[in-house]
C-alpha cells in the first residue's frame, strides 16, 4: 500500500493562522456589522466607509490579535482532534464514525474556544476601533499590548468574557469545520469517482464551511456583543435577551458576510493544511 502521512499537532494553527491573513478584513466588516445596535449599514457600504475613514490598513486592523486568536484558539482545537482521531485510527483501515467524529470535535472546540477566548476579545476591540470617534477607541498597538492593558486596567477576569459563548461557538464550528470536512471527505473518496486530491479537499471544505456558518452565527453575534461590551451587558443571558428585542433576524445579522469569511477560512485552512501534511507530515505506512 502507498505510504501516508499524517498532521503534525501544530499544523491545524499554521493553516488557520495562513488563512486568517488573507480573510481579514471580512472579518472585520463581519464584527462592524455585528456591533451595530440597528442596521444602517451593509457589507459594501460598511467596507466603503472604512476605507474612506482610515484608508485601505484599516481593513487589516487587529490583524496581530486574530493571528494570536488562531495560534491559540485553532491549534488547540487542531491539535486534540487530529491526534485523538489518529490515535483511535491507528492500527486500522476503518474511519471513526460519524458521532464519535462530532463528539471528539465538540470537545476540542470547547477547549480551544476557553483557551482563545482573551485573543478573541482583543480581535474584536481592535476591529471595532475603526469605526469609533478617535476619543472613544482604545488604540491597542498589537494583540500583547491589548491583552496586557486589559489584564492592567480590567482584571484577569475581564480576559475571559465571553468565555461561555465564545466555547460554545469553537464547540459549534468545529463540529461544522472538522467533523463535517473529514465525513465529506470520506464520502467522496468512498464513491470511487474522486481520489484524495486537491478538487476533493475543496469541495469537502466547501461544505464544512457552510455547515460551520449556519451552526455558530447566532452564538457568533452573542459572542461579538459580550466582549465588545463595555459593562452593559450583565451576562449572556441579558445579551442573549437585549439581542431578541432586534428580532429573530438580528441572530443572523452579518450572515452573509460571515459565510463569505466563514467558508472561504474553512476552505484556505483545509488547503493549506493538506498541503502542510503532504508535504511534512509524519510518515506512516499503513499495516496490511
Amino acid at each position: 500500500m502507498p505510504e501516508q502521512r499524517i498532521s503534525r499537532w501544530y499544523f491545524g494553527g499554521i493553516a488557520s493562522c495562513g488563512a486568517a491573513c488573507c480573510t481579514h478584513p471580512l472579518d472585520l466588516i463581519k464584527v462592524l456589522l455585528q456591533t451595530q445596535q440597528e442596521v444602517k449599514t451593509r457589507m459594501v457600504g460598511m467596507a466603503v466607509h472604512v476605507v474612506r475613514s482610515d484608508g485601505v490598513l484599516a481593513l487589516y486592523s487587529g490583524l496581530s490579535a486574530a493571528v494570536c486568536r488562531q495560534l491559540t484558539y485553532s491549534m488547540t482545537r487542531f491539535a486534540i482532534y487530529e491526534t485523538v482521531r489518529d490515535m483511535m485510527g491507528s492500527g486500522t483501515n476503518r474511519p471513526m464514525p460519524f458521532y464519535q467524529k462530532v463528539l471528539l470535535a465538540a470537545f476540542g472546540g470547547l477547549v480551544g474556544g476557553f483557551v482563545g477566548t482573551p485573543a478573541d476579545m482583543v480581535n474584536v476591540r481592535m476591529q471595532n476601533d475603526v469605526k469609533l470617534p478617535s476619543e472613544l477607541r482604545r488604540n491597542y498597538a498589537h494583540a500583547l499590548d491589548g491583552l496586557f492593558r486589559v489584564w492592567r486596567e480590567e482584571g484577569m477576569r475581564k480576559l475571559f468574557s465571553g468565555a461561555t459563548m465564545a466555547s460554545s461557538r469553537g464547540a459549534l464550528v468545529t463540529v461544522g469545520q472538522l467533523s463535517c470536512y473529514d465525513q465529506a471527505k470520506q464520502l467522496v473518496v468512498g464513491t470511487g469517482v474522486m481520489t484524495d486530491n486537491i478538487v476533493t479537499h475543496f469541495l469537502a471544505s466547501l461544505i464544512a464551511g457552510g455547515c460551520a456558518t449556519i451552526l455558530c452565527q447566532p452564538l457568533d453575534v452573542l459572542k461579538t456583543r459580550l466582549m465588545n461590551s463595555k459593562g452593559e451587558y450583565g451576562g449572556v443571558v441579558h445579551c442573549l435577551l437585549d439581542t431578541a428585542k432586534l428580532g429573530p433576524k438580528a441572530f443572523y445579522k452579518g450572515l452573509v458576510p460571515a459565510g463569505i469569511r466563514l467558508i472561504p477560512q474553512t476552505v484556505l485552512t483545509f488547503m493549506f493544511l493538506e498541503q502542510l501534511r503532504a508535504h511534512f507530515g509524519i510518515r506512516v505506512i499503513p499495516s496490511t
